[in-house]
């Protein structure tokens, strides 16, 4: 028998994305693979199951059915207890596991003897940009933040010049500059707002600018060396981020919205904007926080609540961002999905080889075993 690659419903509640398109079940087909989709997996995302069957997919009533004998699944999410059940042993998963978090799925799927992969572990090097998942859906995450924060402000973000009086631009403050953050900021300037931006990379000072946003931070020798040979954001010294503070707070009082991006992978958000800086924001103010489902960047945000304060600050805690653009959001997934499966696949059966350099640190679990040293540490 050929190679068989499973889709199922994402069951997560909210999330509205899938892992593959019409698009990508042509490709897997073209590979020599049967794709086996369960119906209503497309719906979230506008994707008819009449579709992935006029692309050569199967679809089949429920997740048992979809499940019988395959091969090779592929997700949003990490898959559900039941779901792990019904694999075989020795089958692969690919997903967006939030290993860290979500312990009991990674347990299962080791003690199923399942070979599970992590789409957030692909590393951020040339080769694996077009499977970089979490950059793919942070550039919505950031788009649809700001679309969030001018349905929630009750004025304009524009400057506007009229007989009757000019309406001045929106001040926006975008928290933490990685890919979700420079695409806040170039939607933010694209819709006229005044855009300034904040990260403790050095690196992104340029970027910022670029975009005709102005860049805000204290700019001292621990900020010239805060950024990890991968790209990321250390943790700062309690010294250095008293400072930041300091110039935070000033700067947070007179901002009309603020966008919060921050995230460590491994570790809780930092708390990047407290109860005493949403105090002093005017009336009619609003944060975004995207790290809310990280713990979140905003002391009194809520998950996946739209909150006011008693100072009348609008603060915006909904989760899975990218879950609301879910057809393009979809569609850019199912790519990296390809790409990913691209180094599993070959000559039509599934053959990974661990050594190499991007599935040895997407791997999570393999012969049994936790084997990824972070998610077993």
């Amino acid at each position: 028998m050929g190679l068989t690659i499973a889709v199922t419903r994402e069951r997560h509640q909210g999330e509205t994305r899938c892992a593959v398109t019409p698009e990508t079940v042509k490709k897997f087909v073209a590979l020599g693979a049967a794709v086996s989709i369960e119906a209503g997996t497309g719906h979230g995302s506008s994707i008819p199951d009449a579709d992935y069957a006029a692309a050569g997919a199967t679809v089949k009533p429920d997740t048992r059915a979809v499940l019988d004998g395959a091969d090779l699944l592929l997700k949003v999410r990490g898959p559900t207890q039941q779901e792990i059940t019904a694999l075989k042993p020795g089958a692969v998963v690919v997903a967006l596991l939030d290993a860290y978090r979500e312990k009991d799925t990674v347990s299962a799927l080791a003690k199923a003897n399942v070979t599970a992969f992590a789409m957030e572990f692909v590393p951020r090097i040339t080769r694996a940009q077009v499977m970089d998942a979490l950059s793919s859906q942070a550039n919505l995450a950031g788009y649809r933040a700001v679309i969030e924060a001018a349905n929630a402000y009750g004025r304009g973000f524009p400057m506007m010049m009229t007989a009757a009086g000019t309406v001045a631009a929106a001040k926006v403050f975008v928290m933490g500059v990685g890919v979700a953050g420079l695409q806040a900021i170039a939607t933010a300037r694209r819709l006229g707002a005044v855009v300034t931006a904040t990260d403790v990379r050095p690196a992104t000072k340029e970027q910022v600018e670029s975009l005709g946003a102005k860049f805000v931070a204290v700019e001292d020798e621990e900020f010239q060396n805060a950024q990890t040979a991968g790209g990321y954001a250390k943790e700062m010294s309690a010294e250095y981020k008293a400072k930041q503070a300091a110039l935070t707070a000033t700067h947070i009082t007179k901002q009309d919205i603020v966008i919060t991006t921050a995230l460590i992978p491994g570790r809780p958000a930092p708390v990047l904007v407290t109860a005493d800086h949403v105090a002093s924001m005017k009336p009619g103010s609003v944060i975004v926080d995207l790290a809310i489902e990280n713990g979140g960047n905003v002391q009194g945000a809520k998950l996946n609540e739209v909150v006011t304060t008693p100072n009348g600050v609008t603060i915006v805690g909904l989760a899975n961002l990218p879950g609301r653009i879910a057809s393009d959001a979809s569609s850019l997934y199912a790519k990296n999905l390809v790409a990913f499966a691209g180094l599993l696949i070959k000559e039509g059966a599934l053959a990974p080889d661990l050594e190499d350099e991007i599935l040895k640190a997407a791997v999570v679990t393999h012969g049994g075993a936790v084997v990824h040293e972070g998610v077993r540490g």
